[in-house]
């Protein structure tokens, strides 16, 4: 049964303020995917990004201007947190840019190290 009580939505670094920069119709596609992680759904439109040793998420909303994604981490203890969020702007290939494969390790180092400070009480 999914759990209707949300888990706490973390935004790493700048990822909100990134988000905020999209088209109003692709925010409110990634902000109701981002939701229904929270309350333990899964997004139709989600894809799990494999090599990175945990489960890593992406969603995708087409837009004006092109492809935008939000990417997230669910299983963690305490939240679920969006490593980053960006515009796809390349005209062909579906593979993830390498530049923001880097950023999501990174991130994803910094949303465990978080999760783990909260969860040994800061």
């Amino acid at each position: 049964m999914v759990d209707l009580a949300p888990r706490p939505l973390i935004w790493l670094v700048d990822t909100l303020g990134v988000l905020r920069q999209f088209p109003s119709d692709v925010r409110t596609k990634l902000g109701f995917g981002l939701f229904r992680a929270q309350v333990g759904e899964k997004q139709e439109t989600a894809k799990r990004l494999v090599g990175f040793g945990a489960p890593i998420w992406e969603l995708r909303a087409d837009g004006v201007g092109g492809t935008y994604r939000a990417v997230y981490v669910v299983h963690l203890k305490n939240a679920v947190y969006v490593l980053h969020v960006f515009q796809k702007k390349a005209k062909s290939g579906i593979e993830t840019p390498q530049r923001e494969i880097q950023l999501i390790r990174q991130r994803l180092k910094l949303a465990t190290q978080i999760d783990g400070e909260v969860s040994s009480g800061g």
